[in-house]
């Protein structure tokens, strides 16, 4: 069973394959995720900030894209539910 190289061995062997393409793969191409930008009432801001405080998130940003993507989530499954319910009651075509 190979051991696993520490992180200082494993910068060592970097550096010293750094200029050797031999050792390279190809290089990929990473595109960044674009990101909305959202325009939310300073009320509804301030209720949210006392929230994520309430539940002790660091961040408001993180609050709200964490309750986003579960409400996203429960609407999603949802709306699955209701449209398999439906095809139920019309049965096969």
């Amino acid at each position: 069973m190979r051991r696993r190289h520490s992180e200082d061995e494993i910068d060592k062997i970097v550096v010293a394959q750094a200029h050797d393409d031999s050792t390279w793969e190809e290089p990929i191409r990473v595109r960044r995720s674009k990101t909305a930008s959202l325009s939310i009432p300073a009320e509804l801001i301030k209720r949210a900030s006392f929230l994520a405080k309430l539940h002790r998130e660091k961040e408001t940003r993180d609050w709200l894209t964490r309750i986003i993507r579960e409400r996203v989530e429960l609407e999603e499954t949802a709306f699955a539910e209701a449209k398999r319910e439906l095809q139920e009651k019309e049965g096969p075509p």
